[in-house]
């Protein structure tokens, strides 16, 4: 029997960059479509509240946040 690949695919924890997800969006035909973000595997999604610039140690990120749990 052969062995389960258990490795984690790259573009599952790689992300995407800002240039990246701009082209991805860019082939949607309705441009006025509101964007959500999923956390669960597609089960809820959540409006994205924010987009926010973070300089962490290990570098630098565009952040997309929901704000609906703080009010």
């Amino acid at each position: 029997m052969s062995e389960k690949n258990t490795k984690t695919p790259e573009w599952i924890t790689k992300g995407k960059t800002i240039r990246q997800l701009i082209e991805e969006l860019q082939t949607f035909e309705d441009q006025d479509l509101e964007v959500r973000i999923s956390v669960d595997d597609g089960v809820t999604f959540r409006c994205i509240s924010l987009v926010m610039r973070k300089n962490k140690l290990g570098g630098h990120f565009c952040g997309l946040v929901n704000c609906e749990s703080v009010i």
